[in-house]
């Protein structure tokens, strides 16, 4: 499988918010995870409330041993982002998802990795408050 480029170490205790398209598959989004080295230390992975049973999603959470949590897209358009998107938000009612999903997941906690694309998946990371 091929590893997107990096970013670096992640921090410990993180959520993971990923966008993705319906064509997306376990190895896009396992790539596209890639993105963010050290990802073993990830509390789980959050997304938009539709796509929390996207086979290719569920399969990756398998895999991992973590769980899936999804927001509605009111809840995450109410996050500020510092990459919102037009095209996401006609697409999907918010202007962020990746972003939005791992602010929210992390309870509000600071982002740590701005979104990062790869193919038809994005991902972004935010850092568990206690």
């Amino acid at each position: 499988m091929r590893k997107a480029p990096g970013v670096g170490k992640v921090p410990e205790g993180i959520w993971v918010g990923v966008g993705i398209r319906p064509e997306a598959s376990a190895d896009e989004i396992e790539a596209a995870l890639g993105i963010l080295d050290g990802t073993d230390e990830v509390l789980g992975i959050a997304t938009l409330d539709r796509r929390v049973d996207h086979p290719a999603l569920v399969e990756v959470a398998r895999r991992r041993s973590v769980p899936i949590r999804g927001f509605a897209a009111t809840d995450l358009a109410a996050v500020a982002v510092p990459t919102p998107s037009e095209r996401v938000r006609d697409a999907v009612g918010s202007p962020a998802v990746a972003e939005a999903a791992a602010i929210l997941a992390a309870g509000g906690g600071p982002l740590v990795v701005p979104k990062r694309s790869y193919r038809s998946v994005t991902v972004a990371a935010a850092r568990k408050v206690s």
